[in-house]
């Protein structure tokens, strides 16, 4: 996979349920508006707030109504049976990609831990031809992959592990990355990334904002060779509306608005609501966005 993939939201109702229509046309509307794939079920889908079963119901869903090839899906854990649980559903539905979280509980966990952790996730898989994307997101695991852990089963299994979504927001890990591992598909999580994509060998991005800037993010990679200040400015400015403490409501937020349904807005617990003021701020944005305006 590479160029725009957005990490899409999950719509739920009041208690928590996924919604599959709404679902599906979301992810519709994504592919058609410039991204290039989809991550299912990630930090953005609220992934850990379900359970395996409802997990493997919402994979199901995109699984069979999707292309497949343009999916990756989140399938971690902290538990190695669960994630191996998820991630063989993932290959049994046809998904490409499974990106997969380090078991992030116990602390401090050794290189020689964490390589066997997903050595055995591997082991598991036998000859299951699913992709391994590392998923870094120190601000919510509480730790960071390390670089070396990567290679060591980047150079063991370079066609099982073979990509990193980075939402640490750390381009000198992913530089760091890119230049250590030709093989190793690097994908920032801020789409602002995008201008040095080409010099840094970034594959990509992963990010929640593409879901609204999607449109902006194409025309960007479709001439990362080039210069692309101008875009890349308006597309940081709108991203920075967005991001921050309340990504995932506020992401939900502008889809509601898009697609006319205040369902959107329902969250999981521990997420609260939008109050009213960053509603307000977010209803200014979304009247920039021509989209949102038709």
């Amino acid at each position: 996979m590479h160029g725009i993939i957005a990490a899409v939201p999950t719509p739920v109702d009041p208690n928590g349920q996924p919604q599959k229509a709404m679902f599906l046309e979301h992810c519709r509307w994504v592919l058609e508006n410039g991204c290039d794939g989809l991550n299912i079920l990630g930090s953005t889908g609220e992934a850990n707030s379900f359970s395996a079963t409802t997990r493997k119901e919402i994979m199901s869903w995109t699984a069979t109504e999707l292309d497949q090839n343009k999916l990756m899906v989140g399938t971690g854990t902290p538990s190695l049976q669960e994630t191996i649980e998820l991630t063989l559903a993932a290959d049994d539905l046809g998904y490409p990609v499974a990106l997969v979280l380090p078991p992030y509980y116990y602390k401090p966990i050794t290189n020689e831990g964490l390589v066997d952790w997903y050595n055995r996730l591997n082991a598991a898989l036998g000859d299951r031809k699913i992709a391994i994307y590392f998923y870094n997101y120190p601000q919510m695991t509480g730790m960071e992959i390390p670089i070396e852990a990567i290679e060591t089963l980047h150079k063991s299994a370079p066609d099982r592990f073979c990509g990193i979504k980075d939402s640490s927001g750390n381009l000198e890990y992913c530089r760091a990355i890119s230049s250590a591992m030709s093989g190793m598909k690097v994908f920032p999580s801020s789409e602002t990334s995008l201008g040095e994509a080409a010099h840094s060998n970034f594959t990509g991005c992963i990010s929640a904002t593409t879901n609204h800037t999607g449109q902006l993010c194409a025309k960007v990679w479709a001439n990362r060779h080039n210069d692309n200040s101008d875009q890349l400015r308006t597309i940081g400015e709108i991203r920075a509306q967005i991001a921050g403490p309340y990504l995932v409501p506020s992401i939900k937020y502008l889809v509601s608005k898009r697609m006319r349904k205040t369902a959107w807005e329902h969250v999981h617990p521990p997420f609260c609501p939008l109050n009213q003021e960053t509603k307000s701020k977010l209803d200014e944005l979304a009247s920039q966005l021509s989209y949102l305006s038709e």
